[in-house]
């Protein structure tokens, strides 16, 4: 299996992951395990309301056996950024499929470019070959600083950033969610270890956008979804077109 990017990889190479614990970062762990990187994971606590990602990012790395991890307090951000769903509990997290207006509540404002920065100095400190984020195709309509443009302008900064050049990869960028689970089954990415919605909690309510699209991931993989979801959930069935039909109660 080969990394889908323009970047050539060369042996053994030291990566700096982007880490939060969700589907998307988790599977690209597990791809870049397989590519025979020598692993190093970030994560941010930003204050954000789905903590507890953070607390299943900590599994994984564990199930893993991931020793170079480190996880930045950032709450200062709440008092720079306002106006986030995922920030500030006043504003309540939106329910439904994430390219509806609503969803651009949960936009935290120049979250990626502050994580990459920081990816950035450690990499470079620690000599490191590339930064690898798991941005994917599905995350482009609602999240700016996901936009190919916005990485590849990154990319370039992070090159300018230090005489030693570090690379960003983002494997994923040209993926669908469910085509990102598909490389995860053939992984053996535990799935049920991995945390997604928005609302923080101790099981996924299955209704946020984060929820719908993972839920519609599965659908659209034809994988079994090994996620607990509350019992007030929508169902939810996929229309010819193979997108997410959500059928309120």
């Amino acid at each position: 299996m080969s990394t889908p990017n323009q970047t050539q990889i060369t042996a053994r190479p030291k990566t700096v992951l982007t880490f939060s614990g969700g589907l998307d970062s988790t599977t690209l762990l597990y791809y870049l395990q397989a590519e025979g990187h020598d692993t190093l994971t970030l994560s941010i606590d930003y204050g954000q309301r789905h903590k507890v990602e953070l607390d299943y990012a900590e599994r994984i790395l564990q199930h893993l056996g991931i020793q170079h991890h480190k996880t930045i307090d950032l709450h200062c951000m709440n008092d720079l950024m306002q106006g986030s769903s995922l920030t500030q509990p006043d504003i309540d997290v939106p329910l439904g499929h994430y390219e509806e207006e609503s969803m651009k509540q949960t936009v935290v404002p120049n979250r990626n470019m502050i994580i990459l920065s920081l990816a950035a100095g450690w990499a470079i400190s620690n000599q490191a070959t590339y930064i690898a984020y798991a941005a994917h195709a599905g995350d482009h309509a609602i999240y700016p600083d996901c936009r190919p443009e916005f990485a590849d302008a990154c990319a370039k900064a992070i090159e300018l950033a230090d005489w030693h050049i570090v690379k960003l990869i983002r494997p994923f960028v040209d993926k669908t969610k469910g085509e990102i689970v598909k490389i995860g089954q053939e992984l053996g990415v535990p799935y049920e270890l991995t945390w997604s919605c928005y609302q923080g909690g101790s099981i996924h309510c299955g209704a946020c956008g984060t929820c719908i699209e993972r839920r519609e991931a599965f659908m659209q993989a034809g994988v079994p979804d090994p996620t607990v979801y509350a019992d007030a959930a929508p169902r939810m069935t996929l229309d010819d077109a193979g997108n997410a039909e959500i059928h309120w109660q």
